[in-house]
């Protein structure tokens, strides 16, 4: 592999580009390679000391657990890393080599990294019937290889729900108890607060602050607009800027704004400005809940989501869609889940909704941005013809949606919300659309021989 930076630059950038990717593929596999490879030495390293713990008569856990202690500040010494650290990795790896044996192969392989393994492990922990796991990183796997670890974690999320020896439900009532508020005291005069509650209120609470942030940057940007328009005028009245172009800009980012905003509502009951003439306080926080109609009925308990963030339990959904002026009703394969149609009573924007039913998300390889924040592109300009229907349209967020036009990435759309892209270096990438866990009513028992 060529170590200078540039071996060719009388290429075309557009080559140069594609060297530059092929190079970091090439490492980025390299490196899961000597990851994998050095957790399978770790793992092997605990299987020894677990063997010799088995052989130890003492009764006392303490002295049982000397040989993980041992072998962990031994190789803590060699690697110049603190034992602790050591015996907390020989641990992950032997937990992801004994029970996650595929998903150790593929990150030995090169298709998959650190980041994924963590997650596929982390989420499956519940999982502990060795054929329900098998299952469980089979179905998390197939999908991982193709997508990054952010966007795993909430189908794998969803998987497990599926394959969890306790229903969701039952664990959400169980955990709702230790919801919680704490401060941590920073530097520099600063604190932080933190917050556990129910997914969907904390999720609401956010898209409220965000959209609040939004209408005052609106505002300050009509206010910088304005003072412009007012300076040219005077400055053409008497060639001066008159004290009329003198205004109050805000300079916050938005999660300065964010932070300012929920401030100001939990110390006051309501933001302590009103600067676009409206009342924020009338502005309520959005979610996008997908939940199976059998787990509505009740027929199933799981399947239900958040934005395409985590999972929610079934009581808090039908809470939801008790109180809720109207929802969506989504069709999706009987086999593979893609999403087919969606309808509702007022078809108002129906198209739209099933572009965010079908996508979710920010539609750009890796990006998890909801599509419900996102903005509605047609991957044929409407200008040069593109249609304005579900085969031509889809949500991407304002950072990608600007890179795909002015750095020329070109996208086509096959059936199914499926995209094929092309980047400027010719480099192509496939997306398709969230996977969905379809949830299956248990069988009924056969009813006893009279």
């Amino acid at each position: 592999m060529d170590e200078t930076p540039d071996a060719a630059p009388e290429a075309s950038w557009e080559e140069r580009t594609a060297a530059h990717v092929d190079e970091c593929v090439a490492w980025h596999r390299l490196e899961a390679i000597v990851q994998a490879g050095k957790a399978r030495a770790l793992a092997a390293a605990q299987a020894t000391a677990l063997e010799r713990m088995a052989e130890s008569p003492s009764a006392q856990s303490r002295a049982r657990e000397m040989p993980i202690r041992g072998m962990a500040a031994e190789l803590g010494a060699a690697l110049r890393v603190n034992d602790r650290s050591v015996q907390t990795q020989m641990d992950q790896a032997h937990r992801l080599c004994t029970e996650y044996p595929a998903t150790w192969s593929a990150w030995k392989a090169g298709r998959i990294d650190r980041s994924h393994t963590r997650v596929i492990v982390d989420t499956g922990a519940a999982i502990r019937d060795p054929e329900a796991r098998a299952a469980y990183e089979r179905d998390v796997l197939d999908y991982a290889v193709k997508t990054t670890p952010g966007r795993v974690r909430p189908y794998a999320q969803q998987v497990a729900d599926k394959h969890h020896p306790r229903t969701m439900q039952e664990r959400h009532d169980e955990a709702l108890p230790s919801r919680r508020v704490w401060v941590e005291d920073l530097d520099d005069g600063l604190s932080m607060l933190g917050m556990i509650g129910p997914s969907t209120e904390i999720h609401g609470a956010y898209d409220r602050a965000t959209q609040q942030a939004k209408a005052l940057k609106g505002h300050d940007l009509r206010n910088r607009r304005d003072a412009a328009e007012r300076a040219t005028i005077d400055s053409q009245l008497d060639g001066t800027q008159n004290d009329s172009a003198c205004t109050w800009f805000d300079d916050r980012t938005r999660d300065q704004m964010r932070v300012d905003i929920i401030l100001d509502m939990l110390l006051t009951a309501a933001p302590s400005v009103d600067p676009t003439g409206g009342d924020l306080g009338a502005i309520r926080g959005v979610v996008q809940v997908t939940i199976p109609a059998t787990t509505l009925t009740g027929t199933t308990t799981g399947g239900a989501e958040l934005n395409g963030k985590c999972a929610i339990d079934p009581t808090t959904v039908r809470t939801l869609t008790g109180t809720a002026t109207g929802f969506d009703r989504v069709f999706l394969h009987p086999v593979t889940g893609a999403v087919l149609t969606v309808d509702r009573y007022t078809p108002n924007a129906a198209l739209k909704r099933l572009l965010l039913a079908r996508d979710v998300r920010c539609a750009f390889p890796g990006c998890r941005h909801p599509a419900l924040r996102s903005e509605i592109d047609h991957r044929k300009e409407h200008a040069k013809g593109g249609t304005t229907d579900e085969d031509n349209l889809g949500p991407f967020c304002l950072r990608h949606h600007t890179v795909k036009h002015t750095e020329g990435w070109t996208v086509t759309q096959l059936p199914g919300g499926r995209l094929h892209f092309t980047a400027p270096s010719g480099k192509t990438y496939t997306e398709d659309p969230p996977p969905r866990v379809m949830f299956l009513p248990e069988p009924q028992p056969a009813s006893a021989p009279f």
